[in-house]
């Protein structure tokens, strides 16, 4: 059978907290075809027929049945039940191993990342979950390298994520990586929340500039940084100086705005920037390198594809 890389399945667990169960359909049920991105068909299955309780007390019913899901590419387990409540459907992990046999990514959402370990689909592979379960995933599946300190997984065709709010993180993340900066951003825009925090950084938001406010020094420093990322000579000395302020004390108070090191936000920009170059330009990689305070394409590639997880050339592939 054929997976449409626009059809998306959603397996909710009888259990489950409503919050996680509502991330992943909020996400794709965005349209984005009047700036030119998909229109995403979103298929929520439950694991089995009837109404499914949630851990509010609330019952939910799927419009879809889990067989329903088999031309999905692109299939999410938001978060699940607790551990030690009745075992996966086998109709459920019978849909994960076939779906990612025949090539779809398979996406386990907080306490999903359970279901996908179950099914046999994370064994040799990295994954995260809920901290508060980690010791019981550990436990209940060595073969796995589990993450405690990321907010999401990306291996490829598998991805996990941690707990809750990080659920956004990975599904914008999918966005990104398979449809384009442009359509992870309005979601992001829709949804109120930051467009990408990678998955083991803090939180970076695209255009971080606070209200100045009377001359608040960070918000200066980063406009002055905004403004000049092609300056090779652009550094935290720098903004520092921008700020009036020693590099320590610019360095707490930058830490205390962003929540990063000021080192950490000006690569990430000029990352960003490089992104937004690539998929919106015909620039070549040298010039994209230097337009973002780069000497060259080489210089740039490593810390791209650590930020990214791809180098500049297979992300300008994807995405324009």
């Amino acid at each position: 059978m054929t997976r449409s890389p626009t059809t998306v399945g959603i397996v909710i667990g009888d259990g489950a907290p409503m919050l996680e169960v509502a991330v992943a359909p909020r996400v794709f049920g965005i349209d984005h075809t009047a700036r030119g991105g998909p229109r995403f068909e979103v298929r929520v299955a439950g694991e089995h027929p009837g109404p499914l309780s949630t851990s509010a007390g609330i019952a939910m019913s799927a419009p879809c049945e889990v067989g329903d899901l088999d031309a999905a590419g692109l299939i999410i387990v938001p978060g699940w039940r607790l551990p030690g409540g009745p075992p996966v459907a086998p109709a459920v992990l019978d849909l994960l191993r076939r779906a990612h046999a025949g090539g779809a990514t398979v996406v386990g959402l907080c306490l999903g990342a359970f279901v996908l370990a179950e099914a046999g689909l994370l064994d040799g592979r990295r994954a995260t979950t809920h901290w508060l379960c980690m010791g019981e995933f550990t436990a209940a599946y060595p073969a796995v390298e589990v993450l405690p300190d990321v907010l999401f997984v990306d291996e490829g065709t598998v991805v996990t994520s941690a707990g809750s709010a990080a659920g956004l993180d990975a599904c914008l993340h999918l966005l990104r990586r398979d449809h384009g900066p442009e359509v992870a951003n309005t979601a992001a825009r829709a949804l109120v929340v930051a467009p990408q925090r990678a998955g083991g950084q803090a939180q970076f938001i695209e255009r971080p500039v606070p209200d100045p406010g009377g001359g608040e020094p960070v918000a200066a420093a980063m406009r002055h940084a905004l403004e000049h990322l092609d300056d090779r000579e652009l550094d935290v000395a720098a903004l520092a100086g921008v700020a009036h302020l020693s590099r320590r004390s610019f360095d707490r108070h930058f830490r205390d705005a962003a929540g990063c090191s000021p080192l950490q936000w000006l690569l990430y920009q000029r990352i960003l920037r490089a992104q937004q170059l690539l998929s919106a330009t015909p620039l070549p990689i040298d010039a994209v390198a230097r337009a973002c305070g780069f000497s060259d394409g080489v210089a740039m590639r490593p810390h791209f594809r650590r930020v990214v997880g791809v180098p500049p050339q297979a992300y300008r592939v994807s995405f324009r």
